[in-house]
């Protein structure tokens, strides 16, 4: 198959053309039996799926274990998907694959971006002096979804000669993440969209995209190593939106390797923690080129292959459909605002606020209380009550419930075991305890769904959130996690 690859479904999703093909007519779609070069790569040939490898080629591909370009010859002639935010990580992934002699195409999500409908004018003083005026979602434009990034994602893939793709996904989005993230909201608890996004909408859309295009794996700049555990494999379905009939998939489960998700290289640039909903079954088809380089070695690697521009590139922290500052005028459009008391622990009135759902556990600004500072320790959503406190012991525990869970192994323990875990992205691991799964208290829940387990720290932790995810590893594996939840 040349660069003009056959687009084979969803043509009408796929709003941006290959920057090598041309704008007047799309390729016709081939089937294997007309298109040789597909037939000897193995798509139609029914081997990907059981894990043989089709060519020589196929068995010197090293699944994102080693750095990139540093002796292997796994990438020869080998189609992959790269998703390209515009950033540096992605880009760097890109080149970082093209020298191993992967066939790379690149490919940016279009995903919807929040614009205030109000705007600064008609936010209320009050409003105002708390969370700032708004400006259209653009105070802090996240580097994921705006033209500009589009263009820049464009920029490098023509430079390197490679083809281009942005894939429309808002309305997935909408449904699986922005939706996720206000229903979530409006019960008073902390949504993670990013492991939300990674799990049901970014790698699926990666491996929607590689089946049109007959690209066998898809690659993102995350910082994580994935490692093949030798002599061991075990039955899952092979994921149906990456082989189906047509593409040799076939039917009933398929023995495949089994793979680990390790922490980076970077420590500092851990992201096993948005991966670790990520199924085993999608492990092996999953390349992260960043996994053994450090944030450094990648700022070097921009400066030396030319790309200056991103050393003075600010990074993006925010959500990637409403930037940071913006996200309390989001939640205000999106769900309102309902003013009730504030109160603290012991029951006195210390205030008003102007919607539960606009803060979290933990949180201190915002508050605007005098003779602080004080900390929010929970809801009475019956009330509308905000109830707050000064001892930061009061939203510290060691015992937290988790559900639904999920183990990358497929295989949750049989008896407890001993992990460091953390509550949220940002906090430093701890010594903890995590037991067996044992069965919910529901009558609408049953099988996987209506498991739970629970995690015991050996030290308190602070501000347990409901809806956030507590993740565990043991030392450099990333085994899993579940949501954390009070009941």
């Amino acid at each position: 198959m040349t660069k003009k690859a056959a687009i084979t479904k969803n043509r009408k999703a796929i709003v941006g053309m290959s920057l090598h093909q041309s704008p007047e007519r799309e390729p016709r779609t081939r089937t294997p039996k007309e298109n040789p070069e597909a037939q000897q790569a193995g798509y139609g040939a029914g081997k990907f799926p059981t894990g043989q490898a089709s060519s020589m080629r196929d068995k010197q591909v090293l699944y994102g274990a080693g750095k990139l370009g540093a002796g292997q010859a796994g990438g020869v002639g080998k189609r992959i998907v790269v998703g390209m935010s515009g950033g540096i990580d992605s880009s760097m992934a890109l080149v970082l694959l093209k020298k191993q002699g992967f066939e790379p195409i690149g490919v940016s999500l279009k995903l919807p971006v929040w614009k205030d409908p109000e705007g600064p004018a008609k936010v209320s003083s009050k409003f105002r002096r708390t969370y700032g005026a708004g400006k259209e979602n653009l105070l802090r434009e996240n580097i994921l979804c705006t033209t500009k990034s589009l263009n820049i994602a464009r920029k490098i893939c023509k430079r390197l000669n490679v083809p281009y793709y942005v894939f429309d996904v808002r309305k997935d989005f909408q449904k699986e993440v922005t939706d996720y993230f206000i229903r979530e909201l409006k019960n008073n608890r902390t949504p993670n969209p990013c492991i939300i996004c990674n799990r049901y909408l970014k790698f699926k859309k990666l491996f929607e995209f590689a089946k049109m295009v007959g690209a066998r794996f898809v690659a993102t700049g995350h910082y994580a190593r994935l490692h093949e555990i030798k002599n061991q494999k075990s039955l899952h379905h092979p994921p149906k939106f990456l082989w189906s009939k047509n593409l040799g998939g076939g039917t009933g489960q398929a023995k495949i390797k089994k793979f680990k998700l390790l922490k980076p290289k970077d420590k500092s640039k851990d992201q096993t923690y948005v991966l670790s909903f990520l199924p085993q079954r999608w492990l092996k088809y999953i390349v992260f080129p960043l996994g053994d380089y450090t944030k450094e070695e990648i700022y070097q690697m921009a400066k030396k292959e030319g790309f200056d521009f991103f050393l003075k590139k600010r990074q993006s922290q925010d959500f990637c459909f409403v930037a940071g500052k913006s996200l309390p005028h989001f939640i205000k459009n999106k769900i309102g605002k309902k003013s009730g008391l504030i109160i603290s622990s012991k029951g006195k009135v210390l205030g008003k606020h102007e919607g539960i759902h606009f803060y979290t556990i933990g949180q201190r600004k915002g508050l605007n209380l005098p003779g602080g500072p004080y900390f929010v320790k929970g809801f009475d959503k019956s009330k509308n009550i905000l109830i707050v406190t000064k001892n930061q012991k009061e939203i510290s525990q060691k015992e937290i419930k988790l559900w639904p869970f999920h183990f990358i192994s497929g295989e949750a323990p049989e008896r407890k075991i001993e992990v460091t875990a953390k509550v949220r992205y940002q906090a430093s691991l701890s010594k903890a305890i995590l037991f067996p799964f044992t069965p919910l208290d529901s009558k609408h829940l049953t099988g996987r769904e209506g498991r739970k387990t629970k995690i015991v720290f050996k030290k308190p932790q602070r501000a347990v959130t409901p809806g956030q995810f507590c993740v565990f590893y043991q030392g450099d594996v990333c085994l899993g996690g579940g949501v954390i939840n009070f009941s």
